[in-house]
C-alpha cells in the first residue's frame, strides 16, 4: 500500500517500448530531431493554437525557467502560500531568475483568494522602487494540496494580471489530473481563461523523465532557447523526451492514466470517510488524499504496510487539527492497484491492535 508520492511510480510500460522504439538509429540533437518537432506540433493540436514548446528534464528546472522568461529588475513572484516553488523548490525559481523574490498569497483550500491577490499587488507602487516590482503570478493546479481551481477561478487571477500587466503562470505538474477533474478541455483550462505559460508535467503521470515549457504567445518565448541553454536543460539528445510524450500523448493516454489514479483516490476517500478516527481535511478533487489521523495511528499504519507522508498543518487548518493529531498525505498514480486500494479500505475496517 504505497501511496508516498506519485514520483515513486515507475514508467507506463507504453511509454518505455516508445523509448526503446526510438533508442537505435541516429536523430538530429538538441530539440531539432524529426520527433521533436512533431511533437511540439502535437502540443499546438492539444491546446488548438500555435504555441511555443520547450523540452525540459524536471518540473522544478519548467518552473523557474518560466518565471526566468518573465524577469525584470527586483522582479517578485505572487504564489499561494503553500505553492510547491515556495515549499520544495529549494530557492531555484530565485537563483534562475538571479534574484527575482517569491511574494506568498493566503488563500482556502490551497488556492490565491483574488482579494488577497488584490492586496498583495498594492504593495508595488511605481512610486516605490524599495519594494520591487511584480513580475508574474503563478498558480498551481491541481494544487499542492490536491484541489482544483474552477476555470472561473482561473479567469478571476488572470483579469487581475491583465489590469497590471502581469504574465499568469500555471504551475501543472499534474495537469492531467486537473484536467480529467473538470472534464474540460487543455485550451479551457489554460489560455482561454487568460494563462500565459504552463509547466506542463508528464512525469507524475507515467513519464519517466518529461515535462515542457508551454507559451500560448510564442513571440513572448524569443529569448528561452538561450534562457534554457544556460540552465543547463538543453539536452542534446532532447527525442528521448519527446519519444516519452509521444507515447502518452497518444491515443489520450495521459488522460486515462490520470483519470485512474483520480478514481483510485476518491476510493480511498470514501474508505476515510466511513472509517473510525480519521477524517478528511478537504474534499479530494484528483489524485491526493489528505487525511486528519491520530498521532498513534502514524506508526500502526507504517507496521500494517501503509505508506504515506506527514503534511504540514496549513494556516487556515490549525484550529482544526488537534495537537494530538497530524495529516497524513496519500497520493495515488497510474500505478496504483484496485488491490492496494482494497486492502487499506481493509484496514480502517479493522481496528488498529
Amino acid at each position: 500500500m504505497n501511496f508516498t508520492s506519485d514520483n515513486w511510480a515507475g514508467v507506463h510500460p507504453a511509454i518505455t517500448e516508445n523509448l526503446a522504439r526510438h533508442a537505435s538509429g541516429m536523430a538530429a540533437a538538441y530539440g531539432t530531431s524529426d520527433l521533436d518537432r512533431r511533437i511540439e506540433r502535437r502540443f499546438c493540436e492539444i491546446f488548438e493554437r500555435e504555441v511555443a514548446v520547450f523540452f525540459v528534464g524536471t518540473g522544478t528546472a519548467a518552473n523557474s525557467l518560466a518565471l526566468a522568461s518573465v524577469n525584470r529588475p527586483g522582479g517578485v513572484v505572487l504564489c499561494h502560500r503553500e505553492a510547491h516553488m515556495v515549499k520544495d523548490e529549494c530557492g531555484a525559481p530565485e537563483y534562475f531568475t538571479g534574484g527575482a523574490r517569491l511574494q506568498t498569497v493566503d488563500g482556502a483550500a490551497g488556492k490565491m483568494d483574488p482579494r488577497n491577490l488584490i492586496r498583495e499587488l498594492k504593495h508595488f507602487r511605481p512610486d516605490f522602487i524599495h519594494a520591487g516590482q511584480a513580475m508574474a503570478v503563478s498558480l498551481t493546479q491541481a494544487t499542492e494540496v490536491g484541489t482544483i481551481y474552477q476555470p472561473h477561478e482561473i479567469a478571476a487571477l488572470s483579469d487581475i494580471c491583465r489590469d497590471r500587466g502581469l504574465p499568469l503562470h500555471m504551475d501543472g505538474a499534474r495537469f492531467a489530473n486537473a484536467l480529467v477533474s473538470l472534464g474540460t478541455s487543455p485550451a479551457e483550462m489554460a489560455w482561454k481563461q487568460g494563462v500565459d505559460i504552463v509547466s506542463f508535467g508528464g512525469t507524475k503521470n507515467g513519464c519517466w523523465c518529461a515535462e515542457a515549457l508551454v507559451f500560448f504567445d510564442p513571440e513572448s518565448a524569443k529569448d528561452l532557447p538561450y534562457i534554457r541553454k544556460r540552465a543547463a536543460q538543453l539536452f542534446s539528445k532532447t527525442r528521448f523526451i519527446a519519444a516519452q510524450f509521444e507515447a502518452y500523448l497518444d491515443n489520450g493516454l495521459w488522460l486515462d492514466l490520470a483519470a485512474h489514479a483520480n478514481r483510485m483516490a476518491a476510493r480511498l476517500a470514501d474508505a476515510i470517510r466511513g472509517g473510525a478516527n480519521v477524517r478528511l481535511a478537504w474534499e479530494v478533487q484528483a489524485n491526493e488524499v489528505f487525511a486528519i489521523i491520530p498521532a498513534t495511528t502514524v506508526e500502526e499504519w507504517r507496521a500494517k504496510g501503509v505508506r504515506f507522508h506527514p503534511w504540514p498543518v496549513p494556516g487556515d487548518l490549525v484550529e482544526q487539527v488537534a495537537e494530538n493529531e497530524i495529516i497524513a498525505r496519500l497520493v495515488t498514480s497510474f500505478a496504483t492497484t484496485e488491490d492496494e486500494v482494497s486492502d487499506f479500505i481493509k484496514l480502517l475496517e479493522k481496528p488498529l491492535q
